[in-house]
């Protein structure tokens, strides 16, 4: 047994190490994702328009897409933590590691 309690070499351990690497991919898909909906929200940042309403529209997907773009980095962060960790129990399913 392992010092958390858990025996290092059960299936379940090596399981657990793939549920996490899993869990890392998908939320780098989802950073993915949010660059495609600020290259969207750019887009529309771009029209034309002439009018106050349009004027405080653009304001306003501005200030989407900065949160937005703090989200994502944050998601980004997050994912290479969970890919670094899971990279760390897989390394502590090796013997002689």
């Amino acid at each position: 047994m392992a010092a958390g309690g858990t025996d290092l070499d059960s299936p379940q351990c090596i399981s657990r190490g793939a549920e996490i690497q899993k869990l890392g991919w998908r939320m780098s898909v989802c950073a993915d994702q949010a660059d495609a909906a600020l290259a969207r929200m750019a887009q529309l940042q771009l029209e034309q328009w002439e009018s106050p309403a349009g004027r405080a529209y653009r304001t306003t997907l501005a200030l989407q897409a900065a949160s937005l773009r703090r989200g994502r980095d944050a998601l980004r962060e997050a994912a290479a933590v969970t890919l670094r960790h899971s990279r760390n129990v897989a390394s502590k399913l090796q013997p002689g590691l």
